[in-house]
Order: structure tokens, then sequence, then C-alpha cells
């Protein structure tokens, strides 16, 4: 079955044009699954029964499995089986019948105004690391960007001229403008750090670690993690959780949720309205307690 998982992969990437990260969310819950079902003496994806997929589902009671792991778990599943049943493979997909469990909905946690600008206002120094990273934080605060999205810009994806950035996503390219508090950060990165750090004059990633190399997904998130410390914030902040807060402050301070889905690169309204359930209310009581000029 593994090789069928590697096909339904391939298709995936050259087909559905999805991103790395669903990709190895999609293999390895499957590959749970044929591990499963290898026990059951079931090896090819043609012989799986809703039996089978039945006994699966009782493993990840027994097992206490969190109801997002099966949720995800069940997606996959479904994926690849419609997958088969469109190949012609198989006649019905036994995945069909399967419920995913309820997952109770939190809201995301976001940071006060108070808490956004400590920790934008950490990388103060003037050498080009400091400089970089107070572009890279600005940029992020100011867009709502995807980590993903923040690291893979190229130089020509900004104007600075205009004010935004040309963000691109696994699924479409959207433009997002940014204010002047981020101009300013990014045009002095550009001026006066980003050559001193490249060793490639060809490199045209915008932002670069301190080899000169593309800067990672695990060296934004140390960064994150040691300006807030910095800060003295003690929330566990992630990058999400800028994009987060960029959302809602947004929604906060009267935008509409069509304009913030655009910006945020949502497919579905829905996921956008979860930060209207951030109430006024919700939200002031956080800035009272928090904010020293309330």
């Amino acid at each position: 079955m593994e090789q069928q998982i590697e096909e339904f992969i391939n298709y995936l990437h050259n087909v559905k044009k999805t991103s790395k990260n669903t990709e190895l969310s999609y293999r390895r819950d499957l590959l749970k699954m044929s591990a499963f079902l290898a026990g059951l003496g079931v090896t090819d994806a043609t012989a799986v029964t809703k039996d089978h997929l039945a006994k699966y589902m009782q493993h990840f009671e027994e097992e206490k499995a969190a109801p997002a792991s099966v949720s995800r778990s069940i997606a996959s599943m479904r994926a690849f089986f419609n997958h088969q049943e469109k190949e012609g493979r198989i006649s019905d997909s036994p995945a069909e019948g399967l419920k995913a469990p309820k997952i109770e909905k939190k809201l995301p946690q976001i940071m006060t105004q108070d808490e956004v600008i400590r920790l934008l206002d950490q990388p103060s120094g003037d050498t080009p690391k400091d400089i970089r990273d107070k572009a890279m934080l600005e940029l992020l605060y100011a867009t709502g960007m995807r980590v993903t999205e923040l690291i893979t810009l190229r130089v020509q994806d900004l104007n600075l001229q205009m004010n935004y950035v040309d963000c691109h996503d696994p699924n479409k390219e959207r433009i997002i403008p940014f204010g002047i508090e981020a101009r300013n950060a990014l045009k002095n990165y550009i001026e006066h750090s980003r050559e001193a750090m490249i060793e490639d004059k060809s490199e045209d990633t915008l932002f670069v670690n301190c080899s000169g190399q593309p800067m990672s997904r695990q060296g934004f998130w140390k960064l994150i993690k040691y300006y807030t410390k910095k800060a003295g914030i003690q929330m566990d902040i992630t990058p999400h959780t800028l994009r987060h807060s960029f959302a809602a402050h947004l929604v906060e301070n009267g935008a509409d949720l069509r304009s913030v889905q655009e910006m945020l690169g949502h497919s579905d309204i829905s996921t956008t309205q979860i930060y209207a359930a951030l109430s006024h209310n919700h939200i002031r009581e956080v800035y009272e307690k928090a904010h020293p000029r309330r």
C-alpha cells in the first residue's frame, strides 16, 4: 500500500499543487493507517473495506487519540480513497461513512497592543541582524502572513513605493498592504543590512540568515522566542500568534471580515469569522487590564 500512498502524494504535489506541509501530513496519516491494516493482513488499498477502517477507528478510541488527530486522519483517508475511486481502482470509497469527532473550537490567543509594541521594539540595535529582525517582525504583524510565506518572499515581491507585498501561498497570490512602520524597517534592512549578510549576490530571497542563506522556519521560530523572553512577555508566542493578533486587531478596529479574509488568504469566510467571536467587550477588557494608556 505504501506505493499507492506515494502515487497519491505525487498526485497532490503535481496536480493539486498542495504545500509541502500538507503532503507531509497526508503521508504521515496514511502510513499509520497502512501499518495498522498490514497487521490485519491488508496490504493493498483495493482490498480495504469499511469494516477494516471501523477497526482502525476503534483503535483510535482505545488509544484515546486527540479529536483533532482523528479528524485529520479521516480527512486524509477520505482524500486517498476518493482518489482511488476516481482512478477506477475501487468502485466505492470505504472511508465514505467515517464520521469525524466534534472538535471544540478554541478562540486563538491574542496579544494586546502593548505586548505587540514591546515585542516589535526589541530589535533596536544597528547590527545587520537587529535590522533584519526588526523588519521581519514589523512585516509579519503588518500583513498577517504565515511564517512560510514570510521566509519565502523574494526581493521583487516587495513594493516600497506603493507599500504592499506580493504574497505567494500554495493556492494563489495576494496583495497585502503595509504601513509606514513596516516600510521604514524594510527600507532600512534593504539599504543597510541585507547586502552585508548575503554572499551570493544572485540570491533573491528577501530575508537571509547570518550565513547569507534563506531564513528557515526554525530560525524564525527561535527569533520569536528570544524576543518574547527579552520583552518580558509571559504568553507562549509563536509566529501564528502575530497573525491572529493582526486579524483580531483589524476586526476590533472596524475592518470588515471579507477584507480580512482576503489579506489572510482564507479560502472560506467561516475560518475568518472566529475573529468576530473576539467581541469588542472581550478585547476591550484585555486592553483595559494591560494597556498603559487606557
